[in-house]
This record gives C-alpha cells, sequence and structure tokens, in this order.
C-alpha cells in the first residue's frame, strides 16, 4: 500500500518538475519578450496558460502512475516509460527553445516531434491501461493547438 502511494507521488512529482524547469526558462521572456510579438486572433490570454500546464501535468502525472504500477516487466511498459520520458525531454526543450532563446523557428522544430511522441505515448499508454491513455488526449489537444500558436507567431514575427 505504501509502495502505491509513493509511486503516485513520484509520478505527480516527475512531470510537475518538469513544469517548473520549463517555467526557468519561460519567466523573463514571458514579461518582456513575448508581451512584444504579434498574435493571432485566438492566442489565449496571458494567465491561462500556468493553471492549464499545471493541470495537464497532473494528468500526465497520473497517467504515468497507472502504467508504472503495473510493473516494469508488464509488456510494453519499458518502451512506454521511453516515450514518455523523451516527451519530457522534448517538452522542457520547447521552453528553452521558445522563451528562453526566444525562437519561436527552434520551437516549432522541437514541438512537431513533441506532439508526434505524445500520440505514440498516447497509443501506447492506451493499450497497456486505457484510462491512462485517455488523460494524456488533453494534453496531446493543447500541444497540438500550440503548435498551431507556435507557427502563426514565427509566421507574424
Amino acid at each position: 500500500m505504501k509502495n502505491k502511494w509513493l509511486k503516485l507521488i513520484v509520478s505527480i512529482i516527475i512531470p510537475q518538475a518538469v513544469g517548473l524547469l520549463g517555467s526557468i526558462a519561460t519567466t523573463s521572456s514571458v514579461r518582456d519578450w513575448y508581451p512584444t510579438l504579434n498574435k493571432p486572433a485566438f492566442n489565449p490570454p496571458s494567465w491561462l496558460f500556468a493553471p492549464v500546464w499545471t493541470l495537464l501535468f497532473l494528468l500526465m502525472g497520473i497517467a504515468l502512475y497507472l502504467i508504472w504500477k503495473k510493473g516494469i516487466e508488464t509488456p510494453g511498459v519499458k518502451e512506454v516509460l521511453i516515450f514518455f520520458g523523451a516527451q519530457l525531454v522534448l517538452n522542457i526543450l520547447w521552453s528553452i527553445f521558445f522563451f528562453g532563446l526566444r525562437s519561436p523557428l527552434l520551437g516549432l522544430i522541437d514541438i512537431i516531434p513533441l506532439v508526434v511522441l505524445i500520440y505514440l505515448t498516447f497509443i501506447k499508454f492506451r493499450q497497456i491501461d486505457p484510462t491512462a491513455g485517455y488523460l494524456l488526449l488533453p494534453y496531446l489537444a493543447w500541444t497540438s493547438f500550440a503548435t498551431i500558436l507556435n507557427l502563426s507567431l514565427l509566421i507574424l514575427n
């Protein structure tokens, strides 16, 4: 029982830590660079991003827990954890490229494979635990939207 709670806590902390690392690259640019960009009409208000990402990282953590509790020896679990980890790395890199380096182009180059990895992770999670897979759908949808927004920002600036 104690092991399940520990796995749940660690599973939730991992994506939240990714969000925290990404926010370190984002903080100064959100204040002094991002507001100066020309934005498309569908650009969400700035205040919306933090709560949305916090919720998405929470859902990712719960999904990770559902997969992890199946056991590493369960067929497909090791492989899908690699996919999950890889998409987390690309998630952090997007923040570094787009906000840290202030490069919508590098952000776009990163976010396209990120969306593909999220989709593949969703498929693989769903095969192991359908609920875990479906918990990734809001993340996939938001990141797909972010890809369109990233491309629009690149074009407009």
